[in-house]
């Protein structure tokens, strides 16, 4: 096997269908086809109509990744793939996709977790990960801390979301404001016209008796109702919504929550290499604070640019390339998706 192994990740988690190829740390092509306009008028994701769209997209978004990387899929040294977490349908059709290429080709298939993905990306961009180091993972399911040791075997979890994560409060604030879904790019645009300290939100899971059972946890569902009664006392009252002041205000809480957690946790555990990731990472605001408050603490910032930070096939194809070339056992051609796969679970 090649020091420099080229792999083909492929993401089907949510609703987007991503298709990366790596050789190494060095990105060769990123496929992405998004259904998110299919679920828009609902307002949010429905599984079943993922899953679909997954199947329309696969073998387009696999055609365009090897043509874009210049390379045969004849050429791959291995497939990797998201086992989970995720939708249950949507991971199947990625699963059963990434298995019948490896099977085709002969090649090693590799089941990886979405999370530790999300974390490998970063080697794409920065080069290989500190270790130990620290990750702060947000995106619409997940609002995570974790202890990264080695990203391909030994991830500890210091803190999860126990009800909302950050982006489904996003989402959620966004509709009661009348914003368009997804939320967070909406929230963020209008935030930047306005004050942020408007209201002050409450700051979830951050006094003193939650430092005993909850010190690295989150919990948005408390913001996003104080938020709701907020805008439904103004508007029974009969007076605007200030929307700018509002989705500042709101934006201004969650990042204050998720950065200050995340410098807390780098202190506690002598860590001092933070990494972002995740969909919500492409947050002007959280970029911005997390940036100012680990300057003051004396912490590396490891943020990929906002492309790599959403779902897509690179970060699973990088994940995979780590696997290959540490030597990792190779996932059978039965791997399951796993839809409430343990980030403790790197390989499956």
């Amino acid at each position: 096997m090649a020091d420099e192994p080229l792999v083909l990740g492929i993401e089907t988690s949510c609703d987007e269908t991503g298709v990366g190829i790596v050789r190494g740390q060095t990105l060769l092509a990123d496929a992405v086809a998004s259904s998110l306009s299919e679920h828009a008028r609902f307002g949010g994701v429905v599984p079943e109509v993922a899953s679909r769209a997954h199947l329309e997209a696969m073998v387009p978004a696999l055609e365009r990744s090897a043509r874009e990387a210049g390379v045969r899929l004849n050429d791959l040294d291995a497939v990797a793939v998201t086992s989970g977490p995720g939708l249950a349908g949507a991971l199947l059709v990625g699963v059963a996709s990434a298995k019948a290429l490896a099977l085709g080709l002969g090649r090693p298939l590799y089941g990886v977790n979405h999370l530790a993905a999300h974390v490998a990306v970063d080697t794409l961009e920065h080069g290989p990960l500190p270790q130990p180091c620290l990750a702060l993972l947000v995106s619409g399911g997940h609002s995570s801390l974790l202890l990264v040791e080695d990203v391909t075997g030994r991830v500890t979890p210091l803190g999860a979301t126990i009800d909302d994560a950050a982006g489904e409060a996003f989402d959620k604030v966004a509709r009661l404001l009348g914003l368009p879904f997804p939320g967070g790019p909406y929230i963020d645009r209008a935030a930047k016209e306005g004050d942020a300290a408007f209201v002050v939100f409450p700051r979830g899971l951050t006094g003193p008796r939650d430092l005993q059972r909850h010190r690295f946890d989150f919990s948005f569902s408390g913001l996003k109702t104080a938020v709701a009664r907020w805008v439904e006392t103004r508007e029974r009252d009969g007076e605007p919504v200030p929307v700018a002041d509002v989705a500042a205000s709101f934006q201004e809480a969650v990042c204050d929550v998720l950065s200050r957690k995340a410098v807390d946790a780098c202190r506690t555990h002598g860590v001092t290499d933070l990494l972002v990731g995740g969909g919500v990472a492409a947050n002007s605001r959280l970029r911005a604070m997390v940036a100012e408050r680990c300057a003051a603490a004396g912490i590396r910032l490891r943020v990929p640019r906002p492309s790599l930070c959403t779902d897509n096939g690179a970060m699973v194809a990088a994940l995979g390339a780590e696997m290959v070339v540490r030597g990792r056992t190779p996932s059978r051609l039965d791997l399951p998706a796993d839809s409430s796969l343990p980030v403790t679970s790197v390989a499956v």
